[in-house]
């Protein structure tokens, strides 16, 4: 049995090899459906196993209160944003003062800038860091974490002192490699003392989160006035199960702030940071769609192919087939030697598509900074396809030449 099965493998790599350029072409018509769909199944792995990495680190155990709901309101038939009134100073100090949910922790935090200029010494960084102001809890909500220094205490916050955290950029950066702790960088002319470097995060969508300045608050409001600021406020729980009472709470706590009757709705959004993450890998759904829908129509054009193509080889290898079955070959074996030679292409042509997708996928990730994943998921499936393809292509054309009277295939010119 395993001599015959043998015999198959070497008689269907001489067909092959044989028929060369046909071979090589409906091997690239498989390639390009598999390809298609391990390279888009692959890009969109990366996405969403940024995605998770950025917001997971958040936990599940946060939730923010921001200027703007993520939902859209209909009116008349077509979507616009609810417009709400930016979240001032004044109502987060509010907030802070008023919110006093067991087992929680509130950080307040403000984007001053996006494109800063920091000094050190002689050298100074490119006009594209952003600076934060934030109180003593913002890294820990942030899920950020301290490589080397310290994070803010409360009493760096209360008495303004002029200390700053930075990102993992800065000690290649700006310090050329030396401990950034203790050195005193400039910010539009005001100094601070380095406490903490931040673990590296990476980027995200071309947004580079290494290359940021923290600095307290009130400093920050000292060096960035311009008007209508948005302030955001992140709460903490310790416990998953604390977190929908103390979202009730912070909602009837804001909505008191800002004076809201009972029958007005939120003029502010509440987002949760595992309803972010769901809300946005929901999207990537629709590109898993996309790539179904491409391959299984490519590969189902590819599968025509392959049968054809087999189809012209039976035709071409009649006097061959009546030679075998002349000398004794039995219907199972002359079926069972188109049928290896046909999953024999089917799997090059998987073989060099999921090669090309992974590159594709990886090419894309490195492009858009995507943290890059093998696919074995899309892998499995391309793998399991090209099976199926062969098999469903091989099948016809393999009973067709069993089928053939030896004397007839003699007899053929």
């Amino acid at each position: 049995m395993f001599s015959l099965l043998k015999e198959n493998i070497r008689i269907a790599l001489t067909s092959i090899r044989s028929q060369s350029l046909r071979t090589i072409l409906t091997v690239l018509i498989i390639a390009i459906g598999i390809t298609a769909l391990v390279g888009i199944l692959s890009a969109v792995a990366a996405l969403e196993n940024t995605i998770g990495n950025n917001f997971a680190s958040m936990g599940a155990n946060t939730f923010n209160i921001q200027r703007y709901d993520l939902t859209f309101q209909r009116s008349g038939g077509g979507e616009r944003q609810k417009v709400n009134p930016v979240v001032t100073y004044q109502e987060v100090k509010k907030f802070e003062e008023n919110f006093t949910y067991p087992f929680s922790q509130t950080a307040v935090s403000f984007t001053g800038t996006s494109a800063a200029e920091v000094k050190y010494q002689n050298e100074k960084t490119d006009p594209e860091v952003s600076v934060l102001g934030a109180n003593e809890n913002y890294l820990d909500n942030s899920g950020l974490e301290i490589e080397e220094g310290r994070n803010f205490n409360i009493f760096d916050i209360q008495n303004n002192n002029n200390v700053a955290i930075v990102g993992a950029d800065f000690k290649e950066g700006l310090f050329e490699g030396q401990d950034p702790v203790d050195r005193t960088i400039s910010i539009r002319g005001a100094k601070f003392r380095v406490i903490g470097l931040l673990e590296s995060k990476g980027s995200t969508f071309g947004n580079n989160q290494d290359l940021r300045v923290i600095i307290p608050i009130q400093q920050a409001r000292s060096l960035f006035t311009q008007p209508n600021i948005n302030y955001n406020v992140s709460v903490k729980v310790d416990n998953k199960e604390y977190l929908e009472g103390a979202q009730s709470e912070a909602i009837i706590t804001f909505r008191n702030i800002r004076k809201l009757n009972p029958i007005e709705e939120n003029n502010f959004g509440i987002q949760r940071s595992d309803d972010l993450i769901n809300r946005i890998l929901s999207i990537t759904e629709y590109l898993n769609y996309a790539a179904w829908v491409i391959s299984i129509i490519t590969i189902f054009g590819s599968s025509i192919a392959l049968m054809n193509i087999m189809l012209v080889s039976v035709t071409e290898r009649t006097r061959e087939i009546g030679v075998r079955k002349a000398l004794g070959a039995k219907k199972g074996t002359i079926a069972g030697q188109f049928f290896i030679e046909t999953l024999l292409i089917g799997q090059l042509g998987g073989i060099l598509g999921i090669l090309l997708g992974i590159l594709i996928g990886y090419a894309v990730a490195k492009f858009a900074e995507f943290d890059f994943t093998t696919p074995w998921v899309a892998i499995i499936w391309a793998t399991a396809i090209t099976i199926v393809v062969a098999i469903l292509a091989g099948s016809f054309p393999a009973v067709k030449a069993a089928k053939q009277d030896p004397i007839e295939s003699l007899r053929y010119e």
